[in-house]
């Protein structure tokens, strides 16, 4: 339980928010989408801060998952970057708010299958260069994700991949509402790219 709960407390860590009030004197939340992630991250505080936020938000996913290797108790690595990912989007330190749970959910699949992270990069960078739009992104990532973690032969892998997707597709509702009316917000970057 104390592993269960370290990972908790580390996804529940806010790098965004707490960045943007530090050196920013902002609040992220009250800008944007009002997310505490990566991306809010990088569409209010700009590309330092968000490269910043992603290594974070990546690493406390990793740093979680690997606590019951480093501590040797008879949990699945998985089950620790699954309290991570909970953590992230309902974190204890912002009234059970936070962010969209890709970049953490990313550094989980980065601890113990990295190959199948490097595969994942490649397909939300294709994706993000022919629509511009890094919610269409990583929806398509996780979809990708959760069909190859059918082939990786670890059903505890498997089944914390597809909560995963199923919380990030909650978390996007209203950008997928967007993307159907062909009004979700478009980065500066692909074939799609924002008119400036």
């Amino acid at each position: 339980m104390t592993v269960i709960l370290l990972a908790y407390l580390l996804g529940s860590l806010q790098p965004g928010l707490w960045i943007g009030q530090t050196f920013f004197k902002k609040d992220i939340r009250e800008h944007g989408s009002g997310n505490t992630g990566t991306t809010n991250t990088f569409r209010v505080l700009g590309k330092t801060a968000g490269i910043i936020v992603l290594i974070l938000d990546m690493a406390k996913g990793s740093i979680a998952t690997l606590l019951p290797i480093w501590f040797g108790v008879a949990i699945h690595p998985m089950l620790a970057g699954a309290f991570a990912i909970i953590g992230h989007v309902f974190s204890i330190f912002i009234r059970f708010k936070g962010g969209k749970a890709v970049a953490t959910s990313a550094g989980v699949v980065l601890a113990v299958q990295p190959i199948l992270l490097l595969g994942l990069a490649v397909v939300w960078v294709s994706v993000l260069y022919l629509s511009s739009m890094v919610s269409l992104a990583s929806i398509l990532t996780l979809i990708v994700a959760a069909i190859a973690s059918l082939f990786v032969g670890d059903w505890v892998f498997t089944l914390v991949i597809w909560i995963a997707m199923i919380i990030v597709f909650v978390r996007h509702r209203s950008n997928i509402e967007r993307i159907k009316n062909g009004e979700e917000n478009k980065v500066s970057f692909g074939l799609g790219q924002a008119k400036k």
